[in-house]
């Protein structure tokens, strides 16, 4: 081998190495805020939320162009969520892919959304997951239907 064949192989197997490390740094950065965000939104929602007695309208005392505002906003929210968590059910893709399309699904305003949030929570591991989580932080579990 010539000394620019030894040149050239470091320097691909430093940009390989550089690649990965780079690679593992938003594997790491992405996991951990998608799991921080997960983990508030499903602490703070209140035990009761998943039943159907528990009123969800958004902003009912304020004007209806605000209202139907923050419908817009949340409903935009929701669909992102969703499609985020889809691409984070991927192999290989770090995050909580089922918990955040169940928090998409918790923001948007559809026929038969409370049933298929209780299909998403009916799994047995996404529901003890989620209570013990709360149960960290001192919440009481959810409560379903």
């Amino acid at each position: 081998m010539t000394n620019m064949n030894v040149v050239l192989m470091s320097v691909f197997g430093f940009i390989a190495l550089r690649s990965v490390l780079i690679g593992v740094l938003i594997f790491v950065v992405t996991f951990s805020i998608n799991l921080a965000i997960v983990s508030i939104i499903l602490v703070k929602i209140p035990a009761n939320y998943f039943q159907a007695s528990h009123s969800r309208e958004l902003w009912k005392s304020r004007s209806p162009a605000i209202r139907w505002l923050g419908i817009i906003v949340k409903n935009a929210l929701g669909v992102l969520l969703v499609a985020l968590g889809i691409v984070l059910s991927l192999p290989g893709v770090p995050g909580q892919g089922l918990l955040t399309i169940l928090l998409g699904i918790m923001l948007l305003d559809f026929p038969g959304r409370r049933k298929l949030e209780n299909k998403l929570l009916s799994r047995p591991q996404v529901y003890k997951t989620i209570n013990k989580l709360r149960h960290k932080f001192g919440k009481p579990p959810l409560i379903l239907d």
